[in-house]
This record gives structure tokens, sequence and C-alpha cells, in this order.
């Protein structure tokens, strides 16, 4: 049974892919890009090391464009990540071989994060099965296994090399001529998982 996994290289969708290669899942890890910039590679280098099959989706330009015109009406990040996240989602369920997709959305995830009736519309219109791995664990749980688990960069969002939707909306609103400073939070920290933790790669 081959899932589709949404994937950044970060702690979550890396804990994600692991909870659903666990459970008996075929894991394909999926990153999208809106081909602006190259930052994909670092989800590639992470899928590679831990063991994962990596390809890359190629969403239109004119989605992250609506995603940064919304970004800076609002003032804030929020609802443009959720933009992307939602029209990533249905990128991936809309294509002929998917059967099953995922994320890595948490419990405790204000953003991105569909509710139920939204899950539930992705599932009904493009008849695939969305599945959330990380959807019962709260924030101390995660932290636990992820330090268990992995080796993880965690830095300030403008300085990681990271693979997610913000790294592009950034570069656009930078073009644009704002500062992503005046609409991303201040120091705000991410991660990027670099490799599996020694002793769990020696169980193989």
């Amino acid at each position: 049974m081959r899932v589709y996994h949404l994937y950044s290289g970060g702690k979550d969708s890396s804990l994600g892919a692991w909870i659903l290669d666990r459970l008996g899942y075929d894991v394909e890890l999926v990153t999208v890009s809106f081909g602006i910039l190259d930052n994909w590679k670092y989800a590639r280098e992470t899928a590679e090391r831990l063991g994962f099959r990596h390809r890359v989706v190629y969403l239109p330009e004119e989605i992250l464009e609506n995603a940064c015109e919304i970004a800076i009406k609002d003032g804030h990040p929020n609802n443009a990540i959720q933009f992307i996240h939602e029209r990533a989602l249905e990128t991936l369920a809309s294509m002929p071989e998917v059967e099953r997709i995922s994320d890595g959305t948490r419990r405790d995830d204000r953003v991105p994060y569909l509710d139920l009736p939204k899950a539930r519309s992705l599932e009904d219109r493009f008849s695939v099965a969305y599945i959330r791995p990380l959807l019962g664990l709260g924030y101390k749980t995660i932290r636990e296994l992820t330090e268990r688990l992995f080796v993880v960069e965690i830095r300030e969002s403008e300085e990681l090399e990271k693979a997610d939707y913000e790294v592009e909306l950034r570069h656009l609103i930078r073009k644009r001529g704002i500062d992503p400073l005046e609409i991303f939070p201040k120091r705000h920290y991410q991660s990027r998982v670099l490799w599996w933790r020694k002793e769990i790669r020696a169980q193989g």
C-alpha cells in the first residue's frame, strides 16, 4: 500500500514518514516546489539519508503569487501557508496513480491544518485516503520521539537550509520589495533532520 507523504525534511514530516513505514506502508516522500529556488534538494538529501524514495512535484507559480498577495494583505503568513498546503494536497491527490496521501500536521497545529470538513472534502473530491500519522500526538511526545530517532538541526527560519513552502514565499515577498520579517515572526525556529541517530541506524 503506497502512500505519498508531503515532505519538507523537518522533524514532523520525518517522524510522520517513520510512523507510516512502521505501520507497513510503502512510503514515497513528496516535496512541492514552484521552481523558483532549488531548496527542495535539502529534503531530497534527508530522504536519501533516511532511506526513503523521494520526488519533487512542481506547483504553478500562480499559486505562490496568490499566497504572496495573501501574506502581504494579512501582514502575517498563516493564511498564505494554509492556502499553499491545501493546493499541495489537492495536486498530490489529483495524480492518477495516487490513492493515499499524507502529511506531517500535528494535533496542536493551527497552520497548516485541515479540519474535519476539509479533510472529508479532500477525500471525497479526489477519491483518496488522507492519512495524518501525527494527528493524535502532542508537542512533548513528538519531541521525545524525534530526539530518540533523529539528529536534528534547529536554527532560525531565515538561516536554516530547508525545503518547506516558506522559503519560496519569503523569496517572492522579498522580490516585491518587502522585508519578510515584517510578515513572518521574528526569531522563529524550525528544524531539519540530518540523519538517523546511530543506535537507530544500527537497528536497520
